[in-house]
């Protein structure tokens, strides 16, 4: 099913969403790969704030190549979500809303996004200049010195991603899997 969503996002929305939902994203997302998260681990076992606000925001696992003349941002694609695992569990529990990413969870993050109702997104993989596309605006908000792995934040227009795991801990990977196995037995 295709369905729109306001981002940041609303508990309400979240909870609307099922694995395998095709969703057009519009609003405000934020960048962070594995610098950014190690930096922000790092803050918060240092007892200081972060530098975006988590509340129902999105981060998207994405480190862009540089902007073309006349747009705001380079080829958009996501990385490998599973190497931020080790940190997406204490950032749900903060109230971060949900992940863009691609590739498989680990159990940790899949019973945090239950735990705190939040999300997992996947964008298409190798697909970062149509990605970018639906990028409007981008601005460089923390840790500038990390280069592409400072963390932006993103305006965006129907971003497209699929709903992977759900609120519910539906997952679309292990689902699909156990459908296409019995659909070749």
């Amino acid at each position: 099913m295709n369905k729109e969503i306001q981002a940041p996002v609303s508990a309400e929305a979240v909870s609307s969403l099922s694995a395998g939902d095709m969703v057009y994203i519009t609003g405000i997302i934020y960048t962070a790969r594995d610098a950014a998260h190690k930096r922000m681990d790092e803050a918060l076992a240092e007892g200081k704030e972060l530098p975006i606000d988590l509340k129902g925001n999105l981060i998207y696992y994405m480190g862009p190549s540089p902007a073309r003349e006349g747009r705001p941002i380079g080829s958009a694609g996501p990385t490998t979500a599973s190497r931020m695992d080790k940190y997406a569990p204490k950032l749900l529990d903060l109230g971060l809303g949900g992940m863009i990413g691609k590739g498989k969870r680990s159990k940790d993050v899949s019973d945090a996004i239950v735990r705190n109702g939040s999300v997992y997104f996947a964008a298409i993989g190798g697909a970062g200049a149509l990605l970018s596309k639906a990028i409007v605006e981008s601005e460089v908000v923390a840790y500038d010195d990390l280069g592409t792995e400072a963390i932006r934040k993103l305006k965006v227009e129907k971003f497209p991603a699929i709903v992977v795991i759900d609120s519910k801990g539906n997952n679309l990977y292990e689902t699909a899997d156990k459908l296409y196995n019995k659909e070749n037995e």
